[in-house]
C-alpha cells in the first residue's frame, strides 16, 4: 500500500511539473485555475495553435502587401518613362510643324507675293489682304486649286543646296555652320564669310527658281525638277550676259544678292536672340506661378522667337527684295497672272541697268509704295503661319495637361503587424489593420493606382 501511494506521489508530481512548464510557456492568466489542470493545458494549446495560425496570416499579408507595393512602383516608373517619352514627341512635334509650315504650306502666299513684286505695270499694288481674295478666287476658277504650287519644288531644292553648300565648306574650311554663345570673334567672322560664299553660289539657282514660282502655268510649259539645276549652273558659269536679251550677268547680281542676303541674316540673327532672352526670362518668371512643361515651354517659346524675328526682317527689307527679284526675273521672257483681275496673263518688261536704277525708276514711275507691292501676300501669309502654330501649341497643351493633371493617388492602409492577444475567447485569424494613412504623393505627381 505503500508503495502505491509513493507512485501516486510520484505521478502527481510528474503532472505538476508538465503544468509548471505549460504554465510558462503559455504566460497564463490569472484566472487560471490550479484545480483544472488538464482545461489549461488545451486552452494553452489552442491558444499556441491560433498564434502560429495568425503568425503565418501576417506573414502571408506582408509578403502581399510589399508584392503590391513593388507592382505599383513598377507601374509608377513606367507611367514615368511613358510620360517623358511623350513630351519629347510633343517638342518634336511642335518643331516639325513650324518647319512645315514656313516652307510648305506658307508657299501659295509666296507666289502671290512674288508675282506682285515682280510686276512693274500693276494698277493694284495689294498692299492688304482684302485685294487678294478676290484674285485667289478667280485663279483657283481659272487655273485649278495647284496654280499656287508652282514652282514649290524648285524653292525647297534651292534651299536644300544651300545647307548642303553651308555643310562642305564647313567641312572643308573648318569654318563654322552654326553659331552659340561660346562663338569667338573670329569664329563668327569666319561663319559670316561661310555665309557669304553661299549666297554667291546659290544666287543663280534662286534666280531660276523665282523664274518658276511666278510664271504663269497657262502661258508657259511644264519643267522639270532638274531644270533648275541646269540653268542655274548655266547662269553661274555664264559672267556676260547674253547678247539678245536684257538680263543682267551674273556678276551684277551676285554682289546685290550677297549684300542683302548676308545683311538680312544678320538682322534675323540680332532680333531672334533679342526675342528668345525676353521669352526665356518670362518663362522663368511663371514657371512657378502655374503647373506647366518646361521643355515644351521652351520649345514654344525659340518658335514663336524664329517668328518674330522672321516677319521683322521680311519687313524691314521688302523694298530691297523687291528690287533684287526684279533685276533676277529681268530679260527672261516670264510671263505672270495679272493680279489686278486674276483672269489674264501679262509679259514683265523691264529695263534696269542697276540696282540705284531700279530704285529710282520704281519709286518715280510707281511711287515708294511700288516697293511695298504684294505687302498683303505676306500679312496672310503670317496670318496663316500663326494660326496653324496656335493650334499646334494648343493641341500639345492639352496633351501636356492630360499627362500632368492625373487623379491624385489613393490612400493606402498599410499592414501593421502588432502582437495579438492571447485571450480566451479570441480566435481571430485575420491580421490586423492599422487606421494610419499614407500617401504616397511624395513618390511623384503620378498615381500609383492607375
Amino acid at each position: 500500500m505503500e508503495c502505491k501511494y509513493l507512485g501516486l506521489d510520484t505521478d502527481s508530481e510528474q503532472i505538476d511539473k508538465e503544468i509548471e512548464k505549460e504554465q510558462q510557456a503559455c504566460k497564463l492568466s490569472p484566472s487560471w485555475s490550479p484545480r483544472n489542470p488538464l482545461e489549461n493545458i488545451i486552452d494553452c494549446r489552442e491558444k499556441s495553435i491560433v498564434e502560429n495560425i495568425n503568425a503565418d496570416q501576417d506573414a502571408i499579408a506582408k509578403i502581399q502587401y510589399l508584392s503590391l507595393e513593388h507592382d505599383k512602383l513598377d507601374k509608377y516608373l513606367h507611367n514615368h518613362e511613358h510620360d517623358a517619352s511623350l513630351r519629347k514627341y510633343l517638342v518634336v512635334g511642335v518643331h516639325w510643324v513650324s518647319l512645315l509650315t514656313e516652307h510648305v504650306l506658307s508657299h501659295p502666299f509666296l507666289v502671290l507675293r512674288w508675282q506682285c513684286q515682280v510686276y512693274n505695270a500693276s494698277k493694284c499694288y495689294h498692299l492688304h489682304p482684302f485685294t487678294l481674295l478676290p484674285c485667289i478666287v478667280h485663279l483657283h476658277r481659272r487655273q485649278g486649286l495647284t496654280t499656287l504650287w508652282k514652282g514649290m519644288g524648285s524653292c525647297l531644292l534651292v534651299r536644300g543646296m544651300s545647307c548642303a553648300i553651308d555643310d562642305v565648306i564647313s567641312k572643308l574650311s573648318s569654318w563654322p555652320k552654326e553659331l552659340d554663345s561660346r562663338t569667338t570673334l573670329k569664329r563668327f567672322g569666319q561663319h559670316v564669310l561661310l555665309k557669304c560664299v553661299s549666297i554667291a553660289l546659290v544666287s543663280p539657282f534662286h534666280a531660276v527658281s523665282l523664274v518658276k514660282t511666278v510664271q504663269s502655268d497657262i502661258a508657259s510649259e511644264k519643267t522639270g525638277l532638274l531644270d533648275v539645276l541646269r540653268e542655274g549652273g548655266a547662269r553661274l558659269f555664264s559672267w556676260r550676259s547674253p547678247q539678245n536679251t536684257r538680263m543682267l550677268p551674273t556678276w551684277a547680281l551676285i554682289g546685290p544678292s550677297v549684300s542683302i542676303g548676308i545683311t538680312k541674316y544678320l538682322f534675323n540673327l540680332l532680333i531672334h536672340g533679342v526675342s528668345t532672352r525676353m521669352m526665356q526670362r518670362r518663362i522663368q518668371e511663371n514657371r512657378y506661378k502655374k503647373n506647366c512643361d518646361i521643355k515644351l515651354e521652351h520649345q514654344n517659346a525659340e518658335t514663336y522667337a524664329g517668328l518674330i524675328a522672321t516677319l521683322t526682317t521680311e519687313v524691314v527689307f521688302f523694298p530691297l527684295e523687291t528690287i533684287l527679284h526684279r533685276l533676277e526675273l529681268q530679260g527672261t521672257r516670264t510671263i505672270i497672272d495679272n493680279l489686278d483681275t486674276g483672269y489674264s496673263v501679262v509679259p514683265v518688261l523691264t529695263d534696269y541697268r542697276g540696282v540705284f536704277d531700279c530704285y529710282t525708276v520704281t519709286v518715280i514711275s510707281e511711287g515708294a509704295a511700288g516697293l511695298y507691292k504684294g505687302f498683303g501676300a505676306m500679312i496672310l501669309q503670317f496670318v496663316a503661319q500663326v494660326a496653324i502654330i496656335k493650334l499646334a501649341k494648343w493641341t500639345a497643351d492639352q496633351i501636356s495637361a492630360g499627362i500632368l493633371n492625373r487623379p491624385t493617388s489613393r490612400i493606402v492602409q498599410p499592414y501593421n503587424f502588432d502582437g495579438l492577444s492571447c485571450n480566451k475567447s479570441s480566435t481571430t485569424l485575420s491580421p490586423s489593420i492599422s487606421s494610419i494613412d499614407v500617401d504616397l504623393t511624395s513618390l511623384g505627381k503620378y498615381s500609383l493606382d492607375e
